[in-house]
């Protein structure tokens, strides 16, 4: 018998109680009244929307900052408290949860697109233990039903407050965490492995579009242009209530609904506008509709499609992202970014090289990005069973 079920017979035949967040604890939310200026040379930390959205447990050794007066009043985040973002584009990534296990004097301010949850008495669940358990499939399914919207998905505190958590005894809890973190642990180092084969080959992919997609600035090698005026750009406007028709809803992370109406045909190029998916690029066709999250690239018949996917993708586009809360990108920064522009039997001949190298990187179907996936799929599976729980009657 392993120590977990032992663990588990002796404290908790009969299974665990489970409670409400209500009955456990309150929320408080992030900074108010901040500009973007305040954003800049701070004289605090300041907790992003993607260290909450990024990681288990947040990252303070982080050197975002914000600037607080002597005499502000704004929350802080305190040892064990519970963090999760407000909202996304999808309801999937709603409410995705992080925990502040490290114990600090330093104050730390939460950003407005994110809130906290505080236990009342913290000593019910362990930190160490909630970052996992907020994260579990169980939990993710309850969260997700708080989130509404139509192209952006808004978490409910009041909906929130519903949660029902398992309490199993604190033995067991810090059992399922030595588990947990032995688990994580084996599964980084595999992972690791496949992923540092990955990263070679994606290396030498990026090798050859830096060198295919780097062109010199003199007359003689090729010209160069404005992004705008070699497309129109403009940003997405669906926000019809409608979640079924015939025609898909592209948003920054792909299909994100479908909708009665087609407002746009042809190829477009696609860019996350906002979120953590900010700057990301993609390209569609057919018939469909774009969320007011993301910007559409209409191309003049002096850009190749592919070749301008590949181009725009090796810009990295969310550097240039601004904002103190949830990164932004504009069509007016788009429309000033100087683009080189190769006669079209070049730029063909590039996209085509370029294509064969991102299928063999990025093709989640075969290879080793498949098994990285299956990994994490293990992974998933391994600790949701180890934090499904069994409710004790009363």
């Amino acid at each position: 018998m392993s120590e977990l079920n032992r663990l588990i017979e002796q404290l908790c035949p009969d299974g665990v109680e489970f409670k409400t967040l209500a009955e456990l604890g309150s929320f408080y939310g992030g900074l108010t009244g901040k500009s973007k200026e305040d954003f800049s040379n701070g004289n605090a930390k300041f907790i992003t929307y993607m260290n909450v959205f990024s990681n288990l447990k947040l990252n303070i050794e982080t050197n975002d900052s914000v600037k607080i007066g002597e005499k502000e009043k704004q929350n802080t985040i305190q040892y064990g408290d519970v963090i999760f973002t407000g909202s996304s584009e999808t309801p999937n990534e709603c409410g995705m949860s992080s925990v502040l296990i490290d114990e600090t004097d330093e104050q730390l301010y939460l950003n407005s697109f994110c809130f906290g949850f505080r236990l009342s008495k913290p000593n019910c669940l362990i930190p160490e233990f909630s970052k996992y358990l907020f994260r579990s499939n169980e939990l993710r399914k309850q969260i997700v039903k708080t989130a509404s919207g139509v192209t952006r998905f808004n978490v409910s505190k009041k909906k929130m407050e519903q949660i029902r958590v398992p309490l199993p005894p604190l033995e067991v809890q810090r059992e399922i965490v030595c588990k947990l973190d032995n688990f994580t642990e084996l599964t980084a180092e595999l992972t690791a492995e496949l992923t540092a084969e990955l990263t070679a080959r994606k290396l030498q992919y990026e090798y050859y579009r830096d060198s295919l997609l780097t062109f010199g600035h003199t007359k003689e090698q090729v010209r160069w242009q404005t992004l705008g005026e070699l497309a129109q750009i403009s940003s997405g406007r669906n926000k019809a209530k409608k979640a079924v028709g015939k025609y898909p809803v592209y948003g920054s992370t792909g299909i994100i609904g479908f909708t009665d109406n087609c407002v746009y045909n042809g190829i477009k190029i696609l860019v996350a506008r906002v979120g953590a998916n900010c700057g990301f690029i993609y390209q569609v066709t057919g018939d469909y509709d774009v969320s007011d999250n993301t910007l559409i690239l209409t191309l003049s018949d002096k850009l190749n499609h592919r070749f301008a996917f590949h181009l725009l993708t090796n810009m990295r586009l969310n550097q240039f992202a601004k904002g103190g809360g949830q990164p932004l990108v504009t069509a007016g920064q788009l429309k000033e970014f100087l683009v080189p522009l190769p006669t079209l039997e070049a730029q063909s001949r590039i996209a085509t090289i370029l294509d064969k190298f991102d299928k063999m990187t990025t093709d989640i179907a075969t290879g080793l990005p498949a098994e990285i996936e299956a990994r994490r799929k293990q992974y998933d599976y391994y600790r949701d069973k180890l934090l499904t729980f069994k409710e004790k009657t009363t």
